[in-house]
């Protein structure tokens, strides 16, 4: 079983919904964590993005990377370029490094239509991303 880690700044809408697809498409192949750099709490409108296409994040939590420096990692992905750039140091020499920007949806002010649009948009960026990950690497 495989080790992957996501990350990005804040661990409360990218790296979720990377961490449910990830779940989704390896099953048994890995285990998944996903964590940020800060912790803002899980985004209910991610939350409720990737329940429409039958993924539930609910459960999950925002968690900070420094909590899971124990783990030996396979993988690190970086979701986000802020986290990709200030990133602390995370000491896993045989670790493949990854790193895919995806837009912020939770950033977008402008109509409920505008934002779920949005959301929707960056959450089928990161099935797609996630699906091929899994193809290559599992």
């Amino acid at each position: 079983m495989k080790n992957i880690l996501v990350l990005c700044t804040g661990n409360s809408c990218r790296s979720q919904m990377a961490h449910g697809y990830l779940d989704h498409f390896a099953g048994n192949r890995a285990a998944v964590y996903s964590a940020g750099i800060e912790t803002h709490g899980l985004n209910q409108k991610a939350v409720a993005t990737m329940a429409e296409d039958g993924i539930d994040i609910s459960n999950h939590s925002s968690n900070h990377v420094d909590e899971y420096e124990d783990i030996d990692w396979d993988f690190i992905i970086t979701v986000c370029d802020h986290a990709n750039e200030n990133c602390p140091f995370i000491p896993a020499p045989n670790a493949k490094r990854l790193h895919q920007n995806f837009s912020d949806p939770s950033k977008l002010s402008g109509t409920n239509v505008e934002v779920k649009k949005a959301f929707a948009k960056t959450r089928d960026q990161i099935k797609d991303y996630c699906k091929t990950f899994v193809a290559q690497n599992l």
